[in-house]
């Protein structure tokens, strides 16, 4: 007769919001099973894949090690710490001796039956089904409908690979110069590239009318000083005519 177990402590809210975060960031958590677990030995490890309803008990998608099928768990069945080595192969081992104890009872009621030669040989009753075949037949049935069903949004999210951050930086100089500079995560993907003043312009108009009032005004005061600019140079060149005159004569 085997010695009375300890009943397994069902995982914690923190524990459970632990591998919800896991899930979410594409990572799902080592688990191993409890003796409350029906149907999958003691100290097995599986992954968990999704959470389901927590109302429904067995909301736990655990894909066993080894295997390919999802079955629903329990708090109960499952926990985040491993256990110790060698407690997975006794408790493995005692679990398939109870299952021997069985058909050698079934076989001594059969032999003192068939004893009595006065009495005709009545067909044997059927075996009432354990409640452990039964569970197991029914999370076999269970497995079957959710792999035929869709996979969880929030796994599917879970496993997309995030995009990288970009930052583009416009940068203007006082001689009217534009340039673009973009990173990428981390990594500088352009640097200094020239870009006109009108396309500019025509940007921060399709970006918002606040973007696009800075921008004008820049652009008008860049203006002023080149218009500036011109007008000097063109008198410095009058005046250069004029002396170049005097010369000739």
């Amino acid at each position: 007769m085997s010695s009375p177990r300890t009943k397994p402590h069902p995982l914690s809210d923190s524990e459970i919001q632990q591998i919800a975060a896991d899930i979410a960031g594409g990572s799902p958590p080592m688990v191993w099973f409890t003796s409350a677990a029906v149907g999958v030995p003691e100290g097995r490890s599986g992954k968990v894949i999704a959470l389901g309803d927590p109302a429904d008990g067995d909301f736990l998608q655990v894909r066993p090690t080894g295997s390919k099928d999802v079955l629903s768990f329990s708090p109960t069945e499952v926990t985040l710490t491993k256990p110790p080595r060698g407690a997975a192969g006794a408790t493995a081992q005692q679990k398939s001796t109870t299952r021997k104890e069985s058909p050698v009872t079934q076989s001594s009621t059969t032999t003192s039956t068939t004893t009595e030669p006065a009495r005709p040989s009545a067909p044997a009753p059927a075996a009432t089904p354990k409640p452990a075949a039964a569970a197991e037949a029914s999370r076999a049935d269970s497995a079957a409908k959710q792999a035929a069903a869709p996979k969880p949004a929030k796994a599917a999210a879970a496993r997309k690979a995030k995009a990288p951050e970009v930052t583009v930086t416009l940068t203007g100089t006082a001689d009217g110069e534009w340039s673009i500079d973009v990173v990428s995560g981390k990594k500088r993907t352009l640097r200094g590239l020239p870009v006109a003043g009108s396309t500019v312009a025509q940007a921060a108009k399709i970006l918002h009318p606040e973007v696009a009032e800075v921008v004008a005004g820049v652009l008008d005061a860049l203006r002023g000083v080149q218009e500036a600019k011109v007008q000097q140079l063109q008198a410095e060149l009058e005046e250069a005519k004029r002396l170049l005159n005097e010369l000739s004569d």
